[in-house]
């Protein structure tokens, strides 16, 4: 279901500091650190931590993550459209449900994550996929790790993760979640060890 841009925070832009990217990426972490250092999301009893190590430039690695791209971990690039919507991402893992997005579990690199789809209406974009926004949690023994956060680059992305959305629900038949609910059920097959339970690849 998508989401009126007007639910949500407003889009901080470059242009919005006179097009000095150091004030703009400053004040981008600021609105990181408020969101997800000093007032962590807000899930059930769910417990944020955060990866801090290695430092990017005296900031949270994490956020390096959720605003910069590239394959290359060692040197990744700005990404203006993630910088923008940077505000989005805390209101988007706490009003899943509230907002009916979607979101599934998703194995990466032996890592058991959860992915969740913030679609949203918004006329000020010319590239309609843009308006997906992607946040993606690290589900850890016992707490989540925001991991990083992204835009629809191309509409084939978009097919991409509808299918992966799709076969999760496939996978698990008629069980119902909540961001909540499957987390915890991810922690609990964690302290359990290995089950014949399949996640997604």
């Amino acid at each position: 279901m998508s989401v009126s841009a007007q639910k949500l925070p407003p889009k901080i832009y470059l242009n919005d500091y006179g097009g000095d990217y150091h004030r703009y990426i400053d004040a981008v972490y600021q609105i990181f650190k408020h969101d997800f250092i000093d007032h962590k999301p807000k899930v059930g009893d769910l417990v944020f931590k955060l990866k801090f190590n290695p430092l990017y430039q005296d900031r949270a690695y994490t956020f390096y993550h959720m605003t910069h791209k590239g394959m290359d971990e060692a040197n990744r690039t700005p990404d203006l459209r993630r910088c923008e919507r940077m505000p989005w991402c805390k209101p988007g893992i706490e009003n899943t449900e509230k907002f009916s997005l979607k979101f599934w579990e998703e194995e990466r690199k032996g890592k058991t994550r959860i992915c969740i789809w913030l679609e949203v209406e918004d006329d000020t974009v010319d590239k309609q996929w843009e308006n997906n926004y992607f946040i993606v949690l690290d589900v850890r023994n016992g707490y989540i790790l925001p991991w990083t956060a992204f835009c629809g680059e191309f509409h084939h992305e978009i097919e991409k993760k509808q299918k992966e959305y799709e076969k999760w629900k496939t996978t698990i038949g008629r069980k119902q979640y909540t961001l909540y609910s499957l987390a915890k059920e991810i922690m609990n097959r964690k302290k359990q060890g290995p089950s014949e339970y399949q996640t997604t690849p």
